[in-house]
């Protein structure tokens, strides 16, 4: 009897060595090459990067995983029981696997073998954390140990609090919500802190299956394991039987999201943005850094900016003649499928709508639009639809409707004035860019890139090289008045031939084809003098035009040659624009930005675009104290009487000259025309005391506008529309001047000191011991030069 107790004892000692051998031997040969689990101590988890407008309006988000990560402290309790109840009971006991669950699950699974119900899992809510973060989806018993062996040492490391965290802000739940916060916006459209017990037990009764719960598609399933779950946390003692009852009386209504509103009219802005945080932190940080990106974007000139560009392309347009309806259809009974299975154009307007021509008559046409719904186009609404022709040409007038539209034809039309009444309109095939800046930060408030952007991506504010034409010529006249030149000397206006050898003669012209002898500098500024810039600018010298215009940031390559005076040479609307903003403020350097500010993911300022130092700033508690006074460090790159000067010249640009229109804003502005040759690039460049603003109309494959489109014809239209908006509720600021200006009264047109009886009196701007009365007269008659030519490429003279 001894013998065989001692056997038996002996066969159960060893069965339980070869046991703990075989468990210690699955936990060594499963854990060697186990992924560091200390990696969660520094969990950063994915988060959307958000693009904020100046006033705080969200402009647009970039993420993969749309997260929106929450602390345990800040996650309500409610929450966080409603997951332990669902899945994971004895989450605060276990030590990462909970061997009582693993059992209970064994007999539930065995009681139902063959019935066909899904097999009940014992996971706990660390082993999916172990899954999620640090192994894959594999169905496999070696994964299943494997993610118990980490789920354990993962216990020893951290506290379930951070265990709670890293689960409730990773996991998906569905409808592309990933973590809990993220959830309760996209089902409910509410913070955590907002759901009711019902709506946090739906949550919680996701993480099984989203998609099996889905209250959609399966509202009888997800209605029943929402009522599961909160029976659980009633049976926990998280809510009482009265709380549990009434939740699971309330219906499953899930209130989708609304839409994030974004702001309008914003993608040309926000797409540069996205390049500048790419270029400075990667695409990592991007889409998965959570930056909270603050920048210049003003949205109500941005929403002025994109209107007064459009409206300007399509006027532009409607000059040039009618191209086309966008389809033509069979006018049967399905007429009106017909017409909302036509494909609407790239850029078409929000405020366009789609219509059929259902009848034609002399003085009207009837359209008919989805749904049913019938209208009229006035003949008076299409008397612009003149044929279109090459180079821009137009055909003859039309006399009816039916000169311009045919029954079937499938148009474009807005809203006109009267009931029912509509307007003819088409895409432009032109397009353009706007910029508005702050001149003394270099801050950009608006910047529009095209027609539309869903069209084209290209922004032709900042990546379209093109030529300024006259409005270039400032800084030819700025480069003289820097170097000794006054606003009352005189330049001859008279032909100018230069000579290369070579070449065929290089003969510039004004663009009126006519000749006004001795001139003011100011008036060459005002009327766009061609022959006088030359003139000017070859007694100056190219080498200290093209110096300025370095200086300026209008171009870092550019050829000392005579027509580069005219605008031969390339650069974009933000530069130019940026270079005006450096006359009107004073000479200052400022370097344009759309960024004011960017924050990492913990609210820490990684980016600030205004370095100034300012002590005082930090740590202050408001009580009413003085604003702190912060150094001006701007580089002052021209003299700010010699800018002022051209300011001063500018503003007789819009008193006298080729902006004359912009005079209906009433408000103190200056500016300048610019048309290339062959008015293939057009421009109205300007601005009021605080605001620059540069606009630019031109096809993206260069070519002629058509005759009389110049720079105040395309493009002045829209820089007034923007800033009669812009500036009315403006106080009209005159424009500043720099102390040692002396302004004296002088006949504009002779530029001699006024004398009575004078009628075109104006003040001028000079410099202290300068005056009136003694000028100097430019009269270079342009001599044949020798041009050094390397590879090919001219030197100097000439216009290439």
């Amino acid at each position: 009897m001894m013998r065989a107790l001692t056997f038996v004892v002996g066969f159960v000692i060893l069965v339980a060595i070869a046991g703990v051998g075989g468990v210690g031997y699955v936990f060594w040969h499963y854990g060697r090459d186990l992924p560091d689990y200390r990696q969660l101590e520094t969990y950063t988890p994915d988060v959307m990067t958000r693009i904020y407008a100046g006033d705080g309006r969200l402009v647009t988000e970039y993420a993969i995983e749309k997260r929106v990560f929450v602390p345990y402290s800040a996650i309500p309790k409610m929450v966080s029981n409603a997951f332990i109840s669902a899945e994971d009971q004895r989450f605060f006991e276990h030590a990462g696997v909970d061997f009582m669950g693993i059992a209970r699950a064994a007999v539930t699974n065995l009681k139902y073998a063959g019935s066909g119900r899904r097999p009940v899992g014992a996971s706990t809510i660390t082993q999916q954390v172990a899954k999620n973060f640090l192994l894959s989806n594999e169905v496999s018993l070696s994964r299943k140990i494997k993610e118990a062996i980490l789920a354990m040492r993962i216990e020893q490391a951290f506290t379930k609090e951070h265990i709670l965290e890293l689960y409730l802000n990773e996991i998906y739940l569905g409808r592309g919500s990933y973590g809990v916060a993220a959830a309760a916006m996209n089902y409910f459209d509410k913070s955590l802190d907002e759901l009711s017990i019902a709506e946090v037990a739906f949550l919680a009764a996701l993480p099984k299956a989203p998609n099996n719960y889905n209250p959609a598609r399966y509202p009888e399933a997800a209605l029943a394991r929402r009522n599961w779950v909160i029976g659980r946390m009633a049976e926990d003692g998280h809510i009482t039987a009265v709380d549990a009852e009434h939740a699971m009386a309330e219906p499953l209504q899930v209130n989708a999201r609304a839409e994030t509103e974004f702001l309008d009219h914003s993608k040309y802005f926000s797409e540069d943005v996205r390049r500048e945080i790419v270029n400075r932190y990667g695409e990592k940080a991007l889409y998965k850094g959570g930056l909270a990106v603050r920048t210049t974007l003003e949205p109500r000139l941005q929403e002025v900016a994109t209107r007064a560009l459009r409206d300007g392309l399509v006027s532009y347009d409607q000059r040039h003649g009618w191209r086309g309806p966008l389809a033509h259809i069979e006018l049967d009974q399905s007429w009106g499928i017909r017409l909302r299975d036509t494909e609407l154009p790239l850029g078409f307007d929000d405020g366009w709508q789609r219509a059929v021509v259902l009848k034609v008559e002399p003085q009207a046409a009837t359209v008919g639009f989805v749904g049913g719904k019938r209208g009229t186009i006035p003949f008076s609404e299409m008397r612009w639809a003149r044929p279109h022709l090459k180079e821009q040409e137009i055909g003859p007038a039309p006399k009816s409707a039916a000169d311009v539209l045919k029954t079937g034809d499938v148009v474009a039309v807005a809203a006109a004035e009267g009931k029912d009444t509509y307007a003819l309109r088409q895409i432009p095939d032109i397009d353009g860019a706007l910029v508005a800046m702050d001149p003394h930060t270099g801050r950009v408030l608006a910047m529009v890139g095209g027609f539309s952007h869903d069209r084209s991506e290209f922004n032709r504010a900042t990546q379209a090289l093109r030529q300024p034409g006259s409005s270039f010529k400032p800084f030819v006249y700025l480069t003289a008045l820097e170097n000794g030149y006054k606003p009352t000397d005189l330049i001859l206006d008279a032909p100018f031939v230069l000579e290369v050898p070579g070449q065929a003669k290089w003969k510039p012209s004004n663009y009126e084809n006519d000749f006004y002898g001795p001139t003011t500098l100011r008036m060459g500024v005002e009327k766009s003098r061609n022959l006088m810039t030359v003139r000017l600018a070859e007694a100056v010298g190219m080498n200290k035009v093209v110096a300025t215009a370095k200086r300026f940031g209008i171009a870092d390559r550019m050829l000392p040659v005579l027509s580069m005076s005219l605008g031969a040479g390339e650069t974009t609307v933000l530069q130019l624009t940026t270079a005006y903003a450096m006359l009107v403020n004073g000479g200052k350097r400022v370097i344009p930005t759309l960024i004011d500010r960017i924050q990492d993911r913990d609210g820490k300022t990684i980016y600030r675009h205004d370095q100034r130092p300012c002590d005082a700033c930090n740590g202050v508690f408001w009580t009413d104290e003085a604003v702190p006074e912060l150094p001006d460090t701007r580089e002052q790159i021209a003299d700010p009487i010699s800018a002022y000067q051209i300011v001063h010249i500018l503003e007789g640009v819009v008193d006298n000259g080729t902006g004359r229109q912009m005079k209906e804003i009433g408000k103190p502005l200056a500016g300048k025309t610019g048309t290339s040759n062959d008015s293939v690039d057009t421009w109205f460049m300007g601005f009021s005391p605080d605001l620059a603003v540069g606009v630019f109309v031109g096809f993206d494959v260069p070519k002629t506008l058509g005759k009389h489109e110049t720079g105040a014809r395309a493009a002045g239209p829209i820089w007034k529309e923007f800033m009669t908006e812009a500036l009315k509720d403006k106080p009209g600021t005159p424009f500043r001047i720099p102390p040692g200006t002396r302004l004296i009264r002088i006949n504009h047109d002779t530029g001699l000191r006024a004398e009575p009886g004078d009628r075109n009196v104006i003040f001028e701007a000079f410099r202290p011991g300068e005056q009136p009365g003694s000028a100097r007269t430019v009269t270079g008659a342009g001599a044949p030069v020798e041009t050094p030519v390397e590879s090919g490429v001219p030197k100097a003279g000439g216009l290439y």
